[in-house]
């Protein structure tokens, strides 16, 4: 079950920080800004969109595999 859960946040981590990325070029403010910034900004930022997607993806694998848990518990 660990590695299900672990493949899962995994999963959902890389889609998404495609998503977070996708979104963030397509607002033009940001991404005028994310141009302007120098290499560290753009690292610093990088990184907290990686870091986000991943408190993300950890809350909806929760969800989903202790939702998928209870249904067990429930129907047994």
């Amino acid at each position: 079950m660990i590695k299900v859960s672990l493949l899962i946040m995994l999963l959902l981590t890389v889609v998404i920080g495609m998503g977070l990325r996708w979104r963030q070029d397509r607002l033009p403010q940001v991404a005028a800004a994310r141009r302007r910034s120098g290499l560290v900004a753009r690292g610093k930022a990088r990184i907290d969109l990686w870091v986000t997607a991943a408190a993300i993806a950890t809350v909806g694998t929760i969800l989903l595999v202790g939702g998928l848990h209870w249904l067990r518990v429930w129907f047994e």
